[in-house]
C-alpha cells in the first residue's frame, strides 16, 4: 500500500498479484463499497468475482414496501484489441457446470481515491481504468472506462446482467415475470413484466455507442461466501445484450444505470457528477477534527463514516413531518451489507459518525427522527427492510439515546433542542419505574434496572436463532445498569439547569440508590471484576465479559473508583485483542474461538468470544479515566485496527473478528459503530 502525497489525502493503492505474484497485499476476499446516502450501494470484490448475494453495481434503496432491491448485478467487460484479440477484464466466475470466464489476469492495480474504487487493467501496451461512482442522493450508478495508454482504437463491450430481487432475496428464486426491454433512442428500460418495480434505466453517455440485442443466461452462478455461510448459493443472471463503443487514448465512456426518472439521470454529465462527488468528499475531510486538520487515517475514517448517515428513502410520512418542522430525516445504517438502521447502533455511533466530523446538523436530525418514534419509553431497536414501523425489543437503546443527546449538547451547546425534548426525556426515565414492555422495570428494592421476556434478546448481545436466544441475560445486566445510572445523572443535571429542582432531586435520589446498590451487588470478589448479570434466571452470572467496562467508561461512571484498576486490568489481560474486545474471555464455559459455519454455528459464537471492534472505544475511555495523561498508551490500543483498513473491505472497518490470531474479520464488512468508535478514539488520543 502507498499513500497520496498529501498527509490527509485518503488514497490507497494495491498492486494486484496476478501481475505481482510476490505481493504481500494479496487477499482474494478483499471487497469495496460505494454508497449513495439513501441506504443503496454498489459493492463487490476487487477481483470482480461475485461471492455474496449483496454484490452488485446497483442495489437501489426504494420506497416502502420494496426497501433495497438488487437491480444491476454485474457488467461483463470485454475488450477487442486492434489485433482482433478478445480479452475479458473482470472476474473469474464459477458455475455449477465448472464453466469459467477469463479471470482478472489483466488487473494490475486497484486503488481507492477519496473512498472511490479505481481498477487499472494492463493488456500489453494498452491500459484501461475503470471507476464506479454513485451520485449522492440518487439510485444511480456510473461506471466509467478510460483508455490511459495504447496505440489505435480498442472496442469495449459491456454486457449488463441482472436478477431483480429483494436485498436478501433467494439467489435461486425462479423468474416469476419475464424481463422486458424497451428502447427509445439512446434510452434503455429493463423491467420485470407485470411486476410493480421501477425499471432499470440504462444508457451509454456516448454518441458512438451501439447496443446489440443478444439475450444470454449465465446459469448456476456460485456465490462462495453464501455457501460458506450456509445460505442458498447458486443463481442465474440474465442479459438482454451488450453495449459496444470504441476507445482511444485519452477517451472515456460511461455506462449509466439507474431507477431514477430520466430527467434526473440526464441532469448531470458523468464528469460533472464525478467532480461534484469529489468536491463533497473533500468538504467532509476539510472540516477537520478537534485538533485541526484530519490526518490521513482520520480522513479515511471520515469518508467511511459518511457511508452510514443516510436519508431513509422509503419513509414518506417521516419526510413530510420533518419538512413541516423545517428538519430533514436522517438515520444511520448499522452495517453493510445486510443491516438496516438500528436504534442502539445509531446512538452509540452518533458521536463518531456525526459530531467528530462536524456534521452537527445531521446529528440533530437523527435525534429528532428517533424522538418521534418513542413508544412506552423506548426508541426502536430496528426498522425492518422496506417497513416504516420500528421494532422495540431493546432495553438499552433508549439509555444510549440519553448518552447521544449529552454528546450532542456538549458539541453544539444547543440548549434549545435539549429544552424542547426534556419533558419527553423525563417521561422516558419514568417508564421503567412503572414498568414497560418486555418486563423492563426498576426493582424498587434496590433501584436497579431489570429486563427480560421469553423469546427476546434485549441487550446488545442479541443473537437469536429461531426460538433460541443465545445469551438472554435476563435479570439485571451490568451495562444496562451502568447506562441507567448515567442516564439518571444526565437527566438530573439537565433538570437542575432548567431550575426544575423537585424533579432533579427525585431523579438524583434514584441515581443515588442505583449507585449504592450497584457497588454492593455487582462486585465479584473472587474474580476481582464485575458480575455480568445479577438476579438472573440461574442466579448471578460471573462470566468475564466486556460489558463491565461501561461501569467506568461512561461520563457518569457508576463503579466506585477503588475498583477501576482491577476491572480495567482484567479486561486488558483477558479480553483485549489488537482489533477490539472479546465478548467472552478464553477459559469460560461457552467460549468460542471462531465465528464461522452456518447461521446457527455463527450465532452460537457471536457473543461467546468473538471480538467486537466497537468495544475498543469504551475501553480507551476507561483507560483514560484511569490514566488521564497516557494518550500515547491509549493510542496504541488502536494500532491493530488501522492496518485493517487495507484488509477486508478497503477503507472501512468490519463488524467482528475471530477471537484468536490471526483475528480473521467476519460479519458485516463495514460496520457503523466500528468506524465511529475508532474515529472518535483516534481523534481523542491525538
Amino acid at each position: 500500500m502507498s499513500r497520496g502525497e498529501s498527509m490527509n489525502e485518503p488514497n490507497r493503492i494495491i498492486k494486484w498479484p496476478a501481475r505481482h505474484s510476490d505481493s504481500e497485499d494479496f487477499n482474494p476476499t478483499r471487497e469495496w463499497l460505494v454508497t449513495n446516502g439513501l441506504g443503496g450501494y454498489a459493492s463487490g470484490t476487487v477481483s470482480g468475482v461475485l461471492s455474496r448475494r449483496f454484490h452488485g453495481l446497483l442495489i437501489a434503496a426504494l420506497p416502502s414496501p420494496y426497501g433495497r432491491m438488487m437491480m444491476l448485478n454485474d457488467c461483463i467487460e470485454r475488450v477487442v484489441l486492434p489485433d482482433k484479440r478478445e480479452v475479458t477484464l473482470g472476474a473469474e466466475e464459477r458455475t455449477e457446470t465448472g464453466m469459467h470466464m477469463n479471470g482478472a489476469v489483466y488487473l494490475a492495480e486497484f486503488r481507492m481515491e477519496w473512498g472511490l474504487p479505481v481498477w487499472r487493467y494492463e493488456i500489453g501496451g494498452t491500459i484501461i481504468e475503470k471507476r464506479v461512482l454513485l451520485p449522492y442522493g440518487q439510485n444511480t450508478t456510473l461506471v466509467t472506462y478510460a483508455m490511459i495508454e495504447g496505440d489505435g482504437n480498442v472496442c469495449l463491450e459491456l454486457r449488463p446482467a441482472v436478477q431483480f430481487r429483494p436485498h436478501e432475496g433467494k439467489l435461486g428464486e425462479p423468474l416469476r415475470h419475464p424481463y422486458e426491454l424497451s428502447v427509445i433512442e439512446d434510452r434503455y428500460e429493463l423491467c420485470s413484466y407485470e411486476s410493480h418495480l421501477p425499471p432499470l434505466r440504462m444508457m451509454m453517455q456516448d454518441r458512438r455507442a451501439a447496443f446489440t440485442f443478444d439475450r444470454e443466461w449465465t446459469r448456476g452462478l456460485l456465490y462462495e461466501i453464501e455457501r460458506a455461510r450456509g445460505y442458498d448459493y447458486t443463481g442465474d443472471l440474465w442479459s438482454p445484450g451488450y453495449f459496444r463503443v470504441e476507445l482511444s487514448k485519452g477517451y472515456s465512456t460511461t455506462l449509466i444505470a439507474s431507477t431514477e426518472p430520466w430527467e434526473i439521470i440526464r441532469a448531470l454529465k458523468p464528469l460533472e457528477a464525478e467532480a461534484l462527488e469529489h468536491e463533497r468528499r473533500r468538504r467532509l475531510v476539510a472540516r477537520g477534527g478537534s485538533g485541526g486538520e484530519f490526518d490521513q487515517t482520520a480522513a479515511e475514517l471520515v469518508l467511511a463514516a459518511d457511508q452510514f448517515i443516510i436519508t431513509p428513502a422509503g419513509r414518506i410520512e417521516d419526510q413530510a413531518r420533518a419538512h413541516a418542522a423545517g428538519d430533514e430525516v436522517r438515520t444511520v445504517i448499522a452495517g453493510y451489507h445486510w443491516f438496516t438502521d438500528w436504534g442502539r447502533d445509531t446512538m452509540i455511533s452518533l458521536e463518531g459518525l456525526a459530531l467528530t466530523t462536524g456534521r452537527t446538523i445531521q446529528a440533530r436530525y437523527i435525534l429528532r427522527t428517533f424522538m418521534h418514534y418513542v413508544r412506552d419509553g423506548l426508541i426502536p431497536n430496528m426498522f425492518p427492510e422496506g417497513e416504516t414501523d420500528g421494532l422495540y425489543h431493546t432495553a438499552d437503546a433508549t439509555l444510549w439515546f440519553f448518552h447521544a443527546i449529552h454528546r450532542y449538547v456538549e458539541a453544539t451547546a444547543d440548549r434549545e433542542t435539549l429544552r424542547n425534548v426534556l419533558p419527553q426525556l423525563l417521561d422516558i426515565a419514568e417508564h421503567p419505574l412503572r414498568g414497560t414492555r418486555f418486563n423492563i422495570h426498576v426493582d424498587p428494592n434496590d433501584g436497579l434496572l431489570a429486563q427480560g421476556a421469553p423469546g427476546y434478546q434485549l441487550t446488545w448481545m442479541d443473537a437469536k436463532v429461531d426460538d433460541w436466544v443465545v445469551t438472554p441475560r435476563r435479570g439485571k445486566a451490568v451495562e444496562i445498569n451502568a447506562l441507567w445510572y448515567n442516564a439518571l445523572r444526565l437527566l438530573e443535571g439537565w433538570l437542575r439547569d432548567e431550575q426544575r429542582m423537585d424533579d432533579a432531586a427525585r431523579i438524583g435520589g434514584l441515581a443515588d440508590q442505583a449507585k449504592d446498590s450497584f457497588n454492593k451487588r455487582f462486585w465479584y470478589e473472587p474474580g476481582g471484576y464485575l458480575f455480568d448479570v445479577i438476579d438472573g434466571e440461574a442466579g448471578n452470572d460471573a462470566a468475564c465479559r466486556p460489558n463491565q467496562i461501561f461501569a467506568i467508561s461512561l461520563p457518569h461512571p457508576v463503579l466506585d473508583p477503588s475498583h477501576w484498576e482491577a476491572v480495567v486490568e482484567t479486561v486488558r489481560q483477558r479480553l483485549l485483542t489488537p482489533v477490539g474486545l472479546r465478548s467472552l474471555a478464553p477459559g469460560e464455559q461457552d467460549y468460542k474461538s471462531n465465528y464461522d459455519g452456518d447461521l446457527r454455528s455463527r450465532d452460537a459464537a457471536y457473543h461467546q468470544g468473538t471480538v467486537w471492534a466497537w468495544l475498543i472505544g469504551p475501553f480507551v475511555d476507561a483507560w483514560l479515566k484511569l490514566h488521564p495523561e497516557d494518550r500515547a498508551g491509549a493510542r496504541r490500543f488502536l494500532d491493530g485496527l488501522v492496518p485493517h483498513l487495507n484488509e477486508a473491505c478497503i477503507g472501512t472497518i468490519s463488524e467482528i473478528f475471530d477471537a484468536e490470531p490471526p483475528y480473521t474479520p467476519r460479519g458485516c464488512v463495514a460496520q457503523a459503530w466500528s468506524v465511529a468508535e475508532l474515529l472518535r478514539c483516534w481523534l481523542k488520543t491525538q
